[in-house]
Order: C-alpha cells, then structure tokens, then sequence
C-alpha cells in the first residue's frame, strides 16, 4: 500500500509520522513544494525579532532525519500539480529542473495548508511575507541591507501583523502599522481591542487604520488616505485563505469557506483522498456551522486522526472547533476563544456579557498583574460562547481553563465552582475564572441587573441617572460625563436623593458596583449596575 502525503509542515508530518507508527510495511512518500519539510512556521516571526537567535532551531526534521527515523520518503521542491482521483494518480512536477512525472497512490492526504490572501496592497506593490524559512532569511537580508533602526511597513493587524510588529520593533526597526479595518486586532470587541492599540502606540508604533496601501516607490509607500511613508520594507500579513485550488481543480467539493470539505473523519468527497490542516473546513464549536479556523494544534491533531483512518481505526468524530488563540504583544498578552459579541449581534443571537478586571495573582503578593476579561454567555441556557482576555501574566492559564469548560460543555455558572489551584504568587482563593463565574450566576438568578457600556447613552436619554460610587478622589481621576459621585460608604444614607428616576450605578471595574447594586435594589430602587465599571465604559468610548 502506498500513501502519498501532499505538503509537509504540521498537518502533514503529523500524518506522515503517525501513519508510520501504525504501520510499518506501507510506502509513505511526502512531496513538499517548500525547501524544508518540517519547520516551526510559529517561530519564524521570533527569529527576526532574534528571540530564536540560531535559524537551525527552526527546522525540526529533514527529509535525512525523516528516512532514517520513519522510513518516510519526502522530496522538497516538489510540487504536485494535478490529482487524477480516478486513476488515482499525481502529477509531481520538480521545481529544480521543471519535470514532471506521474505517480500513483492508494491513498492521499493533501495537506497543502493556507496561502497568504491578497491583501491590502496594490498588486504592484513588492512585499514580504513571513510564512516559510525562505521568507525570512529574504527579510532578514533585507534589514542587515538597511542598516539601523530601518523603517518598515506591515499590513495587516491581525495576529500575523502584530507578531510581525513586535519583532521588528524588537529589532530596532520604525514600525508602520497599516490595517485597513478600523481596530486592530478584528476578534476581538472594539472595547477590548483599545488597550491593545494603546500598548502599539505607547511602544511607538505608528498605527495608521482605515486605510491601504495603493502604490510605491523605490523606497516609499503611498497610503489610501493621500499620505506617502518611506520604508525599506513592507511586510505582507493581511491574512491567509485556504489552498485548495489543487484539490478543487480535481473535482474535490470545496466548502461555503472555500476550505476543502471534508467529513468527521476528514474524509472528502473524493474516494480514497482525506486532506487536513489551514486549507480544511472545520465545524465551529458554537453552532456546528463549517468554518475556517488556522491553527497549528488543529492541524496536527487533525493530520494523525486523518493517518488513523487510513490505517483503518477508526478514529473518533472530529471534535469542533473552538478558535482559542493568544497572542504575545510587547509584554502583554492577548487570548481569544470562541465567539465575539459583534459576531453573536450579527447572527442576532441573544446573549448575556459579562466584563471584569481582576489581578493575575492574590494583590498583597507582589508582581500582581490587571486583566481584562470578557465572557459572553447563551442568556437561556448559561452556556459559555467565548471569551477574550487582554493583560499580563496569567491570561494564558484563564483563557485555557475558559477553553477546557467549554469543550466540556460546562455552563458560565460552573466557572464558579472550579477548583483550581491556588498560593499567592499563582492565583487568588477566588480565581479570576471563579470571579466571572459567581458574575454570571447572579445574572443567570436575577440577582443582579448589568448594563454594557454601549447601552449607557440610551439608558440616559431613558431618564436614568449615572451614579458613580467610587471615592472622589477616584472620581477626580475621570468620570463619565454627567454622572453623580455618591461614595458606596455614603449610599445608605443619600440614597433618597435618587427616588424617581431609574439608577445605573458604576465603579471603578465592577465589584463596588455590585454592592451598590444590591443595596439600593433593597431599598427599592430601579437600578442595574455598568458593566465592567468605568474601565470598560472608558475603552469601549476611546474605540
């Protein structure tokens, strides 16, 4: 039995290396366009930014390394360009010398992962990208070239950008920032994607949104907006979109995502073919709808159960997607699971949000770092449909445990009991992850009422009134416009000023506010309480 392996990388060297392991008499061949077969594509922003200083700890195997370990025949600068799924044939074309040859499989695995998109740069205009070795040893070529403290463009401020930012502002480069969406970072909710474009310009980044590149000159690069940037580089990092030109050239049905469809077994409509990795369609976690999600974890995972089934296992259906995902980012950490509210708001599906601000690890032991985290919940059934983290130390360890609930199919509630490790330099008696929990429970009882920040200008114009319960002093530091200092201590006794009129109550981040909440709704009044305090009602206004 031979099996042809299209693509190396994390998808298909997990296949090719797990197929191995089950059986040692098959024929194993892997073709590999790319001059390396298997590399930490994650790591290549690092070794810019010389986090990883030596290039050789990229490369994790070779094809030497791959014959004589697994007896796995791979050929780099290789690539198949047809699929005859009939005969059951590729045509392998090598790329040294241009010839082609036909071979035939038993069974195949395309693997040919994510391509960069087109983009937000003119077609004319020279970039770099930072997706294999070969990209990087160009980049890097190019700012030894440049001398000190180049000046670089990177389009794009999603996860790749940013990566990209960090490490060439890591290296000494002037970092030009273009998106042409509105906020970086589109996962994330505008009032958690403020900080973010806080920490970028605080670092000196300069961040230019809404706008694209439309042409260029020999050193400069022209701006939709009408603006000219000098650079010696511009580094391409609007995206990816599935490879699978391939696969649907021969006749292999491709999904809605334009990802190749495949079945819980990775199986696609071809006989005998399976594909896995970022050219895939997986099935989202939250409504089982396909949906395009590139990560390294899913790729391998999905590369060996595809090699289960081929060696006749029979593995088990493919679990949904959660799309959980961290980005470091000039010392901070940016985390995501899930589903973000403006996506739930635009697939008009009702749900409950929930913001807190807590510290990485108990205050009076030193080192404690803010976080912000939001939760957003199904408002019927409690059930958890994403979060996202933004701070410092010990977003990592929450936004995991957040992940892990909701693969388990735990409620928001749930959270609360959680028994998770604790001492004062790791947590707090009541964790972070406990903390939102106990917040979602008083909502999923009625015990307390929110209100987002975006609802707040309605709520006024309703004829509320905004109680702020924070000390003056606090109150001095910034305050919502048009808002009362009533201090939580003083509330008891001046709450009659507020008769008549609904109340929204706020704090710094939250918890005051509660309180508050719970004593004037006692003592008879019409009240909710801001969500996520004057913090979150600060970030969502500066979006």
């Amino acid at each position: 039995m031979r099996t042809i392996i299209i693509g190396g990388v994390a998808a298909g060297m997990s296949a090719a290396t797990r197929l191995r392991r089950l059986d040692e008499h098959r024929q194993i061949t892997v073709y590999e366009r790319g001059a390396h077969v298997s590399f930490a594509n994650c790591g290549l922003p690092y070794h810019v930014g010389g986090v990883i200083p030596e290039r050789s700890s990229l490369l994790l195997q070779t094809p030497a390394s791959l014959a004589s370990r697994f007896a796995i025949d791979v050929h780099v600068r290789h690539e198949v360009v047809a699929i005859d799924t009939a005969a059951r044939t590729v045509t392998v074309r090598d790329l040294e010398d241009g010839t082609d040859r036909v071979e035939a499989y038993d069974d195949l695995i395309i693997a040919s992962g994510a391509t960069a998109s087109p983009g937000a740069s003119a077609p004319h205009v020279p970039t770099h990208t930072l997706r294999s070795i070969d990209d990087v040893d160009r980049v890097l070529e190019v700012l030894t070239d440049a001398g000190p403290e180049p000046r670089v463009v990177v389009v794009g401020a999603g996860f790749i950008g940013l990566e990209a930012v960090e490490n060439l502002h890591r290296r000494g480069a002037r970092v030009t920032l273009v998106s042409r969406g509105r906020q970086v970072l589109s996962p994330l909710d505008p009032e958690m994607a403020t900080p973010v474009l806080a920490l970028l310009r605080d670092a000196g980044v300069d961040v230019r949104l809404g706008v694209t590149v439309v042409g260029a000159d020999p050193g400069r690069v022209h701006l939709s907006d009408g603006e000219s940037i000098e650079t010696a580089l511009v580094v391409e990092a609007s995206g990816v979109r599935p490879d699978a030109a391939l696969a649907e050239a021969a006749g292999i049905r491709l999904g809605e995502t334009g990802g190749i469809a495949v079945d819980h077994r990775h199986r696609t409509s071809a006989p005998h073919v399976w594909a896995v990795g970022d050219g895939v369609e997986k099935r989202d976690h939250v409504d089982g709808i396909p949906t395009l999600v590139t990560m390294a974890g899913l790729a391998n995972r999905h590369g060996r159960a595809a090699a289960d089934d081929v060696a006749g296992r029979a593995p088990d259906a493919a679990a949904p997607a959660l799309g959980t995902a961290i980005l470091g980012l000039l010392g901070s950490t940016v985390a995501l699971v899930g589903w973000s509210e403006r996506r739930l708001v635009a697939a008009g599906r009702p749900h409950r949000t929930i913001h807190t601000h807590p510290a990485s690890h108990a205050t009076y032991y030193p080192g404690a770092e803010s976080m912000a985290i939001k939760l957003l919940v199904d408002a019927e059934t409690d059930r958890i449909l994403g979060a996202q983290i933004v701070g410092g130390a010990g977003v990592d360890k929450r936004i995991d445990v957040i992940a892990v609930a909701m693969a388990a199919g735990l409620t928001a509630t749930a959270l609360s009991q959680l028994e998770l490790a604790y001492a004062p330099q790791y947590g707090s008696a009541k964790d972070p992850v406990n903390m939102i929990g106990y917040v979602a429970e008083n909502l999923a009882t009625g015990t307390t009422r929110t209100l987002q920040w975006h609802e707040l200008p309605s709520a006024v114009d309703a004829g509320a009134v905004v109680v702020d319960v924070r000390t003056p002093a606090e109150y001095a530091t910034g305050a919502i416009p048009g808002s009362r200092n009533i201090p939580l201590d003083e509330l008891r006794a001046r709450h009659v000023e507020l008769l008549g009129r609904p109340v929204v109550v706020h704090c710094q981040v939250g918890q005051r506010g509660h309180t508050a909440a719970r004593l004037l709704t006692q003592l008879g009044h019409d009240v909710r309480n801001l969500d996520g305090g004057y913090r979150t009602w600060a970030a969502g206004a500066a979006a």
